[in-house]
């Protein structure tokens, strides 16, 4: 007999960019109707009204399947008070070879394939609840300086390849071409004829402003004047005006990355302090503090962690964050054949933000050093021996976490190798 706690029916919705399938089937698996509903604010409220006429029940009593874990679609059911499942996409199509072996796909399978999965499987189907204002913040945010780090790398190696054209001798001012000084350096001094008519007292004063020491004017000149590579004619035109572009890319691009830089650190602060109106705030915001403290752990690590796992930071779920995270290996055993491999099913972001925090703390951690040495003597590659030391960091901050402590170097633990 059916709880309260449990649904009495279930809807799978197969999204999509114009339109939405929706399929409602009963607790015993008998379709109560299919509908197709385009994708608009008046699309949503209709395919809303439209479950709940069909099941004529309450949104708490009713189990709904969605492919992804955010947008528009699930914004409005879960703000509905529907009970939003979500699930993987590898994992769909094991549950759709139950209906067509031969692998046949269409919308309408799709939703009825969702529905009967949360309707026969619930356990295997992460449930979704509302986020906080902060973490949807503070997702998009690192996401967008995700995004912006990556455009930035890109515009830098296309920099970095018209220099090496006819200019390489400015490729020994150091790696970070992206730098603000690297790039009015480069206005100042575009080619190596323009720089023997620069002044050292204007390179002295852009370093100054930049506040670069571990160049003088000297040191920059004796560079830029270097003996330049031979180029045919037009070379030096034609890559000083490829590189103009990529300058003002560059500039517009650090900005952005800046002001996103600074937004995730005004939220982090926000939500990691002690006042009033933040004791209010969910744990898991609360818990900023806490990672914060964690050896190798910046701010940008720390939004990701908030904002791609705030449901196992919630719960302390240390298995469920080790495998979000793709610490956690994968076995794969059949009779005496017993392999162990690198877990694939996991979150991009957060083996990103995790390989940078491990690397970080082997560099400032003795612990996480220790351990890392002994796994590479052991024959470990350098990833591998990463992702052990993220799954021991992981572990230590979910032990901190269900005790509100935060990080102390100077303890040590029995299991710290």
């Amino acid at each position: 007999m059916l709880t309260e706690s449990q649904p009495t029916s279930f809807a799978g919705i197969d999204w999509g960019s114009k339109s939405h399938q929706a399929c409602i089937l009963a607790s015993d698996g008998t379709v109560l109707g299919e509908r197709a509903f385009p994708h608009s604010g008046e699309g949503l409220v209709k395919m809303q009204e439209w479950i709940l006429c069909h099941t004529d029940a309450e949104p708490g009593q009713i189990a709904v399947a969605i492919e992804i874990p955010h947008g528009p679609v699930v914004d409005s059911l879960l703000d509905g008070g529907f009970r939003v499942y979500s699930i993987d996409p590898k994992q769909l199509g094991r549950f759709r070879d139950r209906y067509s072996p031969a692998g046949a796909k269409d919308d309408c399978r799709g939703a009825r394939v969702l529905a009967d999965a949360v309707r026969t499987d619930p356990k295997c189907l992460r449930a979704l609840s509302p986020l906080e204002a902060e973490v949807v913040e503070l997702r998009e945010l690192s996401r967008m300086a995700d995004d912006l780090t990556a455009e930035r790398t890109s515009l830098t190696n296309r920099f970095r390849e018209q220099l090496w054209r006819y200019y390489p001798q400015f490729l020994d001012l150091g790696d970070d071409l992206s730098a603000e000084w690297v790039l009015s350096l480069w206005k100042l001094a575009p080619t190596p004829q323009a720089v023997r008519r620069v002044r050292p007292s204007s390179i002295a004063k852009l370093l100054k402003k930049h506040r670069i020491r571990r160049f003088t004017a000297e040191d920059v000149i004796r560079i830029l004047r270097a003996k330049p590579v031979a180029v045919a004619p037009g070379v030096v035109a034609a890559a000083t005006l490829h590189i103009r572009s990529l300058t003002e890319k560059l500039a517009v691009v650090g900005k952005q990355l800046k002001e996103a830089n600074s937004a995730i650190a005004d939220i982090i602060d926000t939500v990691s302090s002690d006042d009033e109106a933040t004791s209010e705030k969910p744990q898991a915001l609360r818990d900023a503090k806490i990672l914060s403290s964690l050896p190798g752990v910046d701010q940008r690590v720390v939004a990701t962690l908030l904002s791609e796992a705030y449901d196992p930071l919630d719960t302390r779920d240390y298995q469920a964050l080790r495998c979000l995270c793709g610490v956690a290996p994968v076995t794969r055993q059949s009779g005496k054949s017993r392999r162990v491999v690198r877990r694939r099913a996991c979150q991009p972001r957060l083996v990103n933000a995790i390989y940078h925090w491990s690397s970080v703390a082997v560099q400032h951690d003795p612990v996480s050093r220790a351990k890392y040495r002994a796994l590479r003597q052991r024959g470990h590659t350098h990833r591998r021996a990463l992702r052990s030391v993220a799954d021991r960091l992981l572990a230590v901050a979910c032990a901190m976490l269900r005790t509100g402590t935060t990080f102390d170097p100077s303890r040590t633990t029995a299991n710290n190798g």
